[in-house]
This record gives structure tokens, sequence and C-alpha cells, in this order.
């Protein structure tokens, strides 16, 4: 594939996959999340849901009609907003240059990152992987030269597939798609397209119904014609400055012995303080997250008043944390994260007011003074001093 390489990953069922991940008595039955009342609108439904014909956007007194069955979760949008937070660091591994779409959705420019990997497409099967076993959250991954091609592509195989769209392939995989599937068509422009005989995303694409098109819907859609030809924009808007690190591991085998949980919190802290030192990062919030083996989960922080990136530190707030809030249950994930950073060489160090400071040297002048005392015979001076003599 010539020219950039752009990800869209995409979390399936987002609000309901997080609502399983708290309560995994919810894993395989129909689940929507919504208000609790029938006036209410589905704002997700979990993919056992849809079977049965219910999907987002529907009322939910219709959704009840269509799946008597049907589990209605509250939204915990502070979870799910965690989640996400989660869900785009771990993304940020692979490359820094990721855009945000949306809580569950965004780009991610691998055209440096992929050139480690023999097969390209082993790279979003291993995002793909990571995402599910670290956060339990499945994705589907688009692959294109765009970010119009790369999320047509996302929506394409659904739930946990990974799809590739080139520009040569357009014609036979994006065109005969109703313009109703086309990203950025909204629902009330797509009857208007269709009185004009402008059915499919290959309609739109042609030439001929150009002028047409920008007549009904001005000069802004000249960037949609361009994207349905494949010529969409392949720059992310992106933000490499880093607001946390975090280390974690999925044991082999559940652990709840103390010790245990140590040896596995001391590896973690050492390896998140070599990663700050290394990037040359302190950070002031320190945060654990703790998967149980029923896959309920724990994230827990605390902010200390110095910027560190000391192992010990690490460790030590990481078992204060862990002894405050751990229930008891086998542990399957543990992860240390450090928050709230600045860099060293961005940032002046502020001085504790209790900490012990040796003034250094600030001129020849006192560096001479130093030396002279530590000398038993003789005297330093200025070669300036010799000459005023």
């Amino acid at each position: 594939m010539a020219g950039r390489v752009i990800f869209h990953i995409d979390l399936n069922s987002f609000f309901a996959s997080a609502e399983v991940l708290k309560n995994s008595a919810l894993e395989g039955q129909p689940v929507v999340v919504a208000g609790m009342h029938r006036r209410s609108v589905v704002s997700t439904a979990s993919y056992e849901a849809r079977n049965y014909g219910v999907h987002s956007a529907m009322p939910l007194h219709m959704a009840l009609e269509k799946c008597p069955q049907l589990v209605v979760v509250q939204g915990d949008y502070a979870w799910y907003e965690e989640l996400s937070i989660r869900f785009f660091n771990y993304v940020k591994r692979f490359s820094p240059y990721l855009e945000p779409a949306s809580i569950d959705e965004c780009y991610i420019d691998v055209t440096e990152a992929i050139r480690a990997y023999k097969r390209p497409l082993d790279l979003a099967w291993r995002i793909q992987k990571g995402v599910y076993e670290d956060l339990r959250l499945p994705c589907s991954i688009g692959v294109g030269p765009n970010k119009f091609l790369a999320k047509m592509a996302s929506d394409m195989r659904k739930p946990m597939g990974i799809t590739v769209l080139r520009r040569q392939e357009i014609e036979r995989k994006l065109w005969p798609l109703s313009i109703a599937d086309m990203f950025g068509i909204g629902k009330k422009t797509v009857p208007l397209l269709e009185r004009q005989g402008i059915y499919t995303i290959g309609d739109f694409a042609n030439p001929a119904n150009e002028a047409k098109i920008m007549a009904l819907m001005g000069k802004h859609a000249y960037q949609l014609i361009q994207n349905a030809r494949g010529f969409g924009s392949n720059r992310l808007d992106y933000n490499t400055s880093v607001q946390s690190i975090s280390q974690s591991t999925t044991l082999d085998t559940n652990i709840v012995e103390y010790e245990e949980v140590k040896s596995v919190f001391k590896r973690l802290a050492n390896k998140l303080s070599q990663r700050a030192k290394q990037e040359d990062l302190r950070g002031a919030l320190i945060s654990i997250s703790i998967r149980y083996a029923d896959f309920t989960n724990a994230v827990r922080s605390t902010t200390i008043s110095e910027y560190t990136n000391d192992a010990d530190v690490l460790l030590e707030h990481a078992l204060l944390l862990f002894d405050q809030h751990n229930n008891g249950k086998e542990i399957r994930h543990l992860g240390i994260g450090l928050g709230s950073l600045f860099s060293k060489m961005r940032t002046v160090d502020q001085i504790n007011l209790f900490q012990d400071v040796k003034a250094e040297p600030t001129d020849s002048t006192d560096i001479l003074k130093q030396l002279n005392k530590q000398l038993s015979t003789g005297k330093l001076m200025k070669a300036s001093e010799l000459l005023k003599k």
C-alpha cells in the first residue's frame, strides 16, 4: 500500500462491553445501555441484543417489544471515560500519532511502525489481540491510505474484524454500498440524494452527478465527493505530549497471596521507573489497576506531594492503594500508572522546603574559596590578581 497507512480502530458495542467488564454475569446476554424509563432510547446494544433487531437510537419500549428478556443497564459514563483513556494509552504504544474520533474510536498513523512487520496486517492483529487481552474490549480495525477509507473499512466486519480498503479496491468494495452507509452522509440527506437518483456511494462518486450534489449540499460536499473517490485526507490531528504512562501484565496463573502481588508490583514499578527515566519524565499521580479472575476491575489512584520516577516510591504507593482496595479475590492482571507528568528537560525542579540542598558554586571566586579551604599549604588565585600585584 503506497503512501501513508492509517488504522481506524473502533471498539465494538463499547458501552455494553464496558458493562460486562463490571458485571461478568451480563456476558452472553442481550444487554442495552439506556435510561431507566420507557421513554429512553438505546445508547448501545450488545451483539446478542442486535440479533433480536435491537439497535442504538431505538426507543427503549420498542427494544423491549423485540426482546422481552432484554437487560437494561443505566450508563456509567465515568467508567466509560476511564476505559477510553486506557484504550487510547494502549494504542499509543504502537504509534504516538493518534487522533481520537470519539470516546470509543480513533485513527492512528502507523506508516513508520508497520515497517517493523514482515506482514503488515500482523500489526493490526497484534493491536486487536492486545486490546482484547489487556482491556477485555473487542475492536474492529480498518486499514486504508486515508482516514475515510480506514473508517469505512472498520465498519465492514464487526465484531473483531480487520479489513483493508485500498484505492484500487473501492470500485468493487465501496461503491456498491448504499449511500446511507457512507460516513459523513446524515440520515436526513439520504432521501434528498435518492430523489436525485443517487442510491450508492458509486453514484455519489460519479462525476456526472457532481453538479447535482454540489447544488443540493453546498460547498462542503466537494470533500465528501473526494472521499468517495478515494482521495480523503490522511492528516491526523494529534498531540504527541504524554499525559500518563503505565506498565501492566496479564498473569499466566491467577494469584491471591500478598507476597506474589508484591513481587509483580515490584517488577512493574521497576519497569515503569526505567521507562520514565529514559523518557525524562516524572509524575505526581500514581495509580494501580486490578483485574480479578471474574473480570471485574478496580482502578485506584493517589496524588503525592512531590514529582517522582523512583521505583521504590512507585512500589510503596502501589502497595498502599492495593492494601486499601483489595477485595481478596483471585487476580489475573495488575498494572501501575504514573500521571500528571512533566519533563525535566522542559521544567525547572521546584526545591522542597524541607530538603537539604547544598548550594553549588556559582562563579570562579566561589570555586577558588572552596578549593583553598581544602588545601593545607599554598593558595590558589586568579591570574588577574597576579597582574594587579
